[in-house]
């Protein structure tokens, strides 16, 4: 069964908004979307992540408008490898998520691949995707640690970005896209 969705979000405090089609299939997700928004300052971006059956991410690419580009791929065992400048990136070795700082869409990676039951808790280690802003000498991910926690089982889940001291209460729908992250993102109706 293949599930195709096109999803609108705008950001909390109104300055932002993000267009993404989902594809679910038995091989796994692919997501694309484009954001306009405003999260420590001005940026366009364009984005495409696919996983495997598995919903390990295999294959993240990135552009900001006017500013850098990165495009990076995984194999099963998390070994990431930069396609623009030929290089593995050894700190992100054991990642099998990748979180793209500007979307909601990724966070619903780790939520189909960990599968947690309610009250589970599980604390992984992602490819963080930077903001603009946070991006220094070079445009590549950092390895980030998280927590994700089943509160209601295929619809609420507790984020913790450790990396960053932050907790959201997750909601997502039926097909596990996250319909509301508290403070950053709400999705628009259908």
């Amino acid at each position: 069964m293949i599930v195709r969705r096109s999803v609108r979000w705008s950001a909390c405090d109104g300055d932002g908004m993000e267009h993404c089609d989902i594809t679910i299939s038995g091989n796994g997700i692919i997501i694309e979307g484009i954001v306009a928004g405003n999260r420590k300052s001005s940026y366009g971006a364009w984005y495409r992540v696919s996983t495997d059956k598995s919903f390990r991410t295999r294959d993240v690419q990135v552009r900001y408008v006017g500013g850098p580009s990165l495009h990076i791929i995984s194999d099963e065992k998390g070994i990431w490898h930069d396609v623009e400048n030929d290089k593995q990136l050894i700190h992100l070795q054991g990642c099998h998520d990748v979180d793209i700082g500007f979307t909601p869409a990724t966070n619903m990676l780790p939520l189909r691949r960990l599968k947690l039951a309610e009250k589970e808790s599980q604390s992984i280690k992602v490819a963080y995707i930077p903001l603009p802003e946070e991006i220094s000498e070079n445009f590549e991910p950092v390895a980030a640690s998280q927590r994700y926690t089943c509160l209601e089982p295929d619809r609420v889940y507790r984020y913790e970005g450790i990396f960053r001291d932050f907790t959201a209460d997750l909601s997502i729908d039926d097909a596990g896209i996250i319909e509301d992250y508290p403070s950053l993102f709400r999705r628009q109706s259908e």
